[in-house]
């Protein structure tokens, strides 16, 4: 009788709880914003979230001139749960799916089968979630991307987790004699755990995962155009430099003929560093506005290290007293910069040191934070904001403050940055890190393009001359050409046997210019990323049960290695494949999508649609053209003044297809730009024949008629 009641008992437990749990699961409604554009709000949202913080409105018009693509899943198999304080949401992943994004990783692009916590912190070697830009937006090949617009942590189990309310659950294996048994079964769900009772969601759907992409940049405010000088050479100099010692370096570039643009200074300029009071140092730098204007003088842009934690008893301290937070960074304290008062104050601060005297922009530091010595979780700020809401959006307040201000003087700016998050596509910063691998290095810079962030594998010690002059060469591929040498003093000519290449490759990112400028120009108008992962470009094919289908038992060398991680060859702008070369490698394997490809320094065909290997010259990062291709260049120049004052245009030609290209100019310096103010002419070429289109006539063009130079001749 005892049993038959426990029986009873426990079936009418489980029972009970089953239905309790489907009582509480919802789903979201969704409602239609822009084109391809969803937002579903989730119980009651906090106010405080990541775009909330950026302050930055969709690019309404460009979203709508993007496809309206129906969404791609079937919605009532997107689910919530709200318990205990948390919301918990599903996804359904088809089998052969794949996921992308989820914040910038170092060693991962398909996120698929990962467990992280999506967390504001210094990258430490795992793709844990931990990161610098823990960005908790994903895309997925089935042409559509979601962001969950929250400053708190994300838990994710990206197809980690097996329901069994699974409606395609994995068949058990027996281990015992089963060789096939595995220890992660096929799981059908993407979930995550967000510390809050409510969420909001904006879905966004395209014809493919880069329209995904474009319209979530869009949707954050669109990307930005740099200043032309930011797009140059930059060389950071070492700590506790001088207003002499830097007019050295700039001296020793000009005796070196290698192109310069900027100068950063790093701790040594600050009167007091470690925290920071925003003032000059007077014994390394007497007059601040003379050093500045003589640098300009020479072309020379200069660019200042920060971080934001303030000195105490200075002069911004004192101005910011009741707006700190209840905790100190290496003693200095922790202004609440979500508040309107201190961000005036602090932007009147460094307008009267900084911006009045023509500093061009900042590097902010350890915004990301370790956390034995940022502030603690458990930190509040006197906006109300806890430690955790502000360390998954401190990087964003310190760029948008001076993005503001910078907008304020109508100057644009170009910059460094530790951290990032959700919403900060249109701040014109990069990130970097201390972290220092180079093949990881460009893992993140195609996983950046996931995120809407830029990121620069900066160059700083090397234990070889050859992989001081691969990394030179990366970087001269990247959003940021940069030496960091703010420890070892290192020069382009610190290794004499590959002086020549480095100097070759960084003049010709100055003769791509024209091409780059351009590039970042539909980051601006249409939330393309500069810098590319593969899987982003058309005719890519990146579906691993349809590459496993074609295989049917057959050796196709290029569908394998389409089914593996692509991490070492990415895309710059729309024609332009990057395949760099790493430490000692004599030859390597390039995957060339769909269709033919040409060396961009021969013209000759590469191949089409296949994996070649190469053995490239040690002076020549590998470069392809796609079929097509039109790649405007410019005589070589040292400084983008020059290339402000040349006229002269070569415009390469590769292939035999029809193709177009969009040449985009303006003054450069403002945002006049945002205004109207520019020049695009778009370049074709068919049937041999090459034209020039006017898409805008403006005053801003700086080009004399093209030379056309046909590269892929017979």
């Amino acid at each position: 009788m005892f049993y038959l009641l426990f029986v009873i008992v426990f079936w009418g437990c489980e029972n009970s709880s089953h239905t309790a749990l489907e009582h509480t699961s919802q789903v979201p409604e969704w409602k239609k914003e822009f084109a391809g554009t969803y937002v579903s709000q989730i119980n009651t949202p906090a106010t405080y979230n990541l775009l909330s913080s950026c302050n930055k409105k969709p690019r309404v018009g460009a979203i709508n001139e993007l496809s309206d693509r129906k969404i791609p899943i079937d919605l009532t198999e997107i689910r919530s749960i709200t318990k205990n304080g948390k919301t918990f949401l599903r996804f359904p992943l088809d089998k052969g799916e794949q996921l992308y994004g989820l914040g910038l990783n170092f060693k991962t692009v398909k996120q698929r089968g990962r467990i992280m916590r999506l967390h504001v912190d210094h990258y430490g070697g795992k793709d844990n979630g931990r990161t610098h830009a823990p960005i908790p937006f994903f895309v997925s090949d089935k042409g559509y991307g979601v962001l969950i617009n929250t400053a708190r942590y994300v838990d994710v189990y990206a197809g980690t987790g097996v329901r069994r309310d699974s409606n395609n659950p994995p068949v058990t294996k027996d281990r015992n004699d089963d060789p096939a048994w595995s220890p992660n079964p096929y799981s059908d769900n993407l979930e995550f755990i967000i510390p809050e009772n409510g969420v909001e969601l904006i879905l966004f759907t395209g014809e493919n995962m880069l329209e995904v992409v474009q319209k979530y940049n869009l949707y954050c405010g669109g990307g930005f155009i740099p200043p032309k000088w930011g797009l140059g050479f930059w060389q950071r100099t070492p700590t506790l430099f001088t207003d002499k010692d830097v007019e050295k370096e700039v001296k020793g570039f000009e005796e070196n003929n290698f192109p310069l643009d900027v100068i950063g200074l790093e701790p040594g300029w600050h009167s007091k560093a470690y925290p920071c009071t925003f003032e000059w140092n007077k014994d390394r730098f007497p007059d601040p506005q003379a050093f500045v204007q003589s640098m300009d003088n020479k072309g020379v842009k200069i660019n200042l290290w920060c971080n934001p934690y303030v000195w105490p008893g200075s002069n911004l301290d004192n101005a910011l007293g009741k707006y700190h937070g209840s905790h100190t960074v290496w003693c200095g304290n922790v202004p609440d910069y979500s508040m309107k008062e201190p961000r005036e104050l602090f932007k009147k601060h460094i307008q009267k040191h900084q911006l009045d005297i023509g500093v061009s922009g900042y590097k902010v530091d350890e915004v990301d934070g370790f956390d034995d010595w940022i502030f603690p979780d458990i930190a509040m700020f006197p906006s109300g904001l806890d430690g955790e809401q502000m360390r998954q959006t401190y990087a964003n307040h310190v760029m948008s403050m001076t993005d503001e201000l910078y907008r304020a003087n109508n100057k644009r700016t170009y910059g460094l940055v530790r951290g990032a998050n959700a919403g900060s596509v249109s701040y014109p910063y990069v990130i970097y890190n201390d972290y220092y691998s180079h093949r990881d290095f460009i893992t993140a810079l195609i996983n950046s393009s996931f995120c809407g962030v830029l990121w620069t594998p900066e160059v700083r010690a090397s234990k070889s001359d050859t992989e001081w002059l691969r990394r030179m060469q990366t970087t001269c591929f990247s959003p940021m050409a940069m030496i960091n040498a703010w420890a070892d003093g290192t020069k382009p000519w610190s290794f004499p046997e590959v002086y020549k290449g480095c100097q070759e490759v960084a003049f010709l990112r100055m003769q791509l210019l024209p091409y780059l400028y351009s590039t970042f120009a539909q980051y601006y108008f249409e939330g393309k990323p500069p810098f590319r992962a593969m899987e982003l470009v058309e005719g890519y094919h990146s579906k691993v049960e349809e590459i496993a289908t074609e295989l049917d038992g057959t050796d196709n060398p290029y569908a394998k290695a389409l089914m593996k991680e692509v991490k070492d060859q990415y895309m710059m702008g729309d024609y332009i494949l990057v395949a760099p070369m790493f430490d000692d490698e004599v030859k390597r394997k390039v995957i060339l999508p769909e269709g033919k490809w040409y060396d961009f320094y021969t013209g000759k065909l590469a191949g089409e649609s296949e994996v070649i290997e190469i053995e490239p010259d040690i002076n020549k990062i590998p470069l392809f053209v796609k079929d097509g291709g039109i790649i405007p260049m410019i005589e070589k120049v040292r400084n983008s003044h020059e290339w402000q004052m040349t006229k002269t245009l070569e415009v390469r030609i590769y292939g035999t297809r029809t193709g177009s290209f969009k040449l985009y100019d303006d003054d450069g310096k403002s945002y006049n730009y945002e205004k109207g103010e520019y020049s695009v002419k778009e370049f074709k070429v068919q049937n041999g024949q090459a034209s020039v289109i006017d898409i805008t006539s403006d005053k801003n063009w700086g080009y004399a008629a093209p030379k056309w130079k046909f590269m892929s001749q017979k």
